[in-house]
């Protein structure tokens, strides 16, 4: 990801550094995901994004070597002096010697766990429609198994190559597959590991290239060579992708690099990597690809992807919010979880204000999640069960939120769906209680998803009031939210 933090002392100095950062810029309530989108003209194109905006919930995974240190995927290559860059451990003293250190992981990494129908399940059962899976973040590792570098899963030097599995990305995309979901496949623009991206005979200097690429054209065109052709890997050789989800926002054309998000990552140079050329080969063999090129609006930035937040209101175009389920997009032992209630309420939150929620979780170096991801997971797919036909398919619809209350819509617009949080794990109701409809529309019918009871209500211009049976005031067996469909 763009902002990370390195291990778990470091995870909440990262998250107020970020906090401050938009507040600065004046991004705090996301708004610069506002500006200078442009919607896709391919019907095929659009057609996909309308399917993938109906999916509401998709999973998303940071996996490398980088695991086995249980540290912050890459970002500690990165010579930036940074809450989320500090290096930790026996070789932290001296950058190159931490360098080679961690990039000797290649030699151990051996999760020898790793079967992705286990996660498809989880995943499946929690009502997750799509997967984002990291095929190669910053540091160049590849999980894949790309003709262009061996620094990857697949390499002879990496002990997991001798597993039947060990071409993880397409071991992912073939599971989920299966089971229907839309297939994600994450790669950063940026490479670390490149020689055509920090030349080794210079010192990289931040997370941006090392050189000048207008003084070296050369060497840049190579580069540009080496992404065109790793992502035509990925296109030819792993089945029906769906999105393809570029993350490195400071690779861009000079003409995009005087944006607050460019100068926020140190952008100075012409980082351009021919984005028209990639999307043509791409949707070539990829038909109706949803292409995210996250945080350089225009063309190729599909939807775009407020990081761990939530906008206030509804966005003008389509989004995404990706969130971590702990505090960090990769592996770190003992990381704290969300608790259920706080992911069942961010759900609804996002997609009362229109948006889908691609949730993170990073599996460990054995190749398997911690746990309690897998219980996260479980009382989730409890609450979606009762409540999921509140959150499918649905649109946005004003006023949006009031309270502890939020709405959505159905896609006909026949009916509303009202979602009243709870303050701890079990919902209790009132014996009253007043919605606030926004609009005065004529209301036939009102339920409690789960309940059988009846329910008897009457309405006041755009408010219901609801009497509440005493029966299912409390005790009731609903958590986190209840949701009331009005029609």
């Amino acid at each position: 990801m763009k902002f990370v933090s390195f291990q778990f002392v470091f995870h909440l100095k990262k998250i107020i550094s970020f906090a401050l950062l938009l507040s600065v810029c004046g991004l705090a309530k996301a708004q610069r995901y506002n500006d200078g989108y442009v919607s896709p003209t391919d019907t095929a194109v659009l057609k996909k994004l309308a399917q993938w905006q109906n999916l509401k919930f998709g999973l998303f995974m940071h996996w490398g070597p980088y695991s086995e240190w249980g540290v912050v995927e890459s970002w500690s290559l990165c010579p930036e002096d940074e809450s989320w860059t500090q290096r930790k451990g026996l070789y932290s003293a001296d950058y190159f010697t931490y360098k080679k250190a961690y990039e000797d992981l290649q030699t151990t990494f051996n999760p020898t766990h790793f079967d992705p129908d286990k996660w498809v399940k989880a995943a499946k059962e929690a009502g997750m429609k799509y997967v984002v899976f990291t095929t190669k973040h910053h540091d160049g590792f590849c999980m894949f198994d790309t003709k262009e570098t061996d620094y990857k899963v697949t390499s002879p030097n990496t002990p997991f190559s001798k597993s039947p599995r060990a071409n993880v990305a397409d071991e992912i995309f073939k599971a989920f597959r299966k089971e229907n979901f839309m297939i994600g496949a994450y790669f950063s623009k940026p490479d670390w590991h490149s020689p055509y991206y920090w030349w080794p005979y210079l010192p990289p200097k931040d997370r941006n290239v090392n050189y000048d690429p207008a003084k070296h054209p050369e060497r840049w065109q190579q580069f540009k060579d080496f992404t065109y052709n790793q992502i035509q890997e990925l296109m030819t050789g792993y089945g029906k992708i769906d999105i393809l989800w570029m993350d490195g926002g400071w690779v861009r054309p000079l003409n995009k690099a005087d944006s607050v998000a460019a100068r926020a990552m140190g952008s100075k140079y012409n980082q351009d990597i021919d984005m028209p050329k990639i999307a043509a080969m791409a949707r070539a063999k990829q038909p109706g690809l949803i292409m995210v090129d996250r945080a350089v609006a225009g063309l190729y930035e599909n939807y775009t992807t407020p990081e761990q937040q939530v906008p206030a209101e509804p966005l003008s175009h389509p989004w995404e919010t990706c969130m971590t389920m702990g505090t960090s997009w990769s592996y770190v032992p003992g990381d704290h979880y969300k608790s259920s209630q706080q992911i069942v309420q961010l759900l609804i939150k996002i997609v009362s204000r229109g948006g889908n929620f691609l949730m993170n979780i990073g599996p460990g170096p054995d190749g398997d999640w911690d746990p309690e991801a897998y219980k996260r997971l479980a009382d989730i797919g409890k609450w979606i069960k009762i409540n999921g036909e509140g959150i499918y398919s649905s649109k946005p619809v004003a006023p949006y939120s009031e309270d502890n209350i939020f709405f959505t819509q159905s896609a006909d617009g026949n009916s509303e769906y009202a979602f009243v949080l709870a303050k701890d794990n079990e919902v209790v109701l009132p014996p009253v209680l007043t919605i606030n409809m926004g609009n005065s529309k004529k209301i036939k019918q009102v339920s409690l998803l789960g309940s059988d009871k009846k329910l008897k209500w009457k309405q006041n211009g755009d408010t219901i009031e609801i009497a509440v049976p005493q029966g299912i005031q409390g005790n009731n067996g609903l958590l986190y939210a209840a949701t009331f469909k009005i029609n």
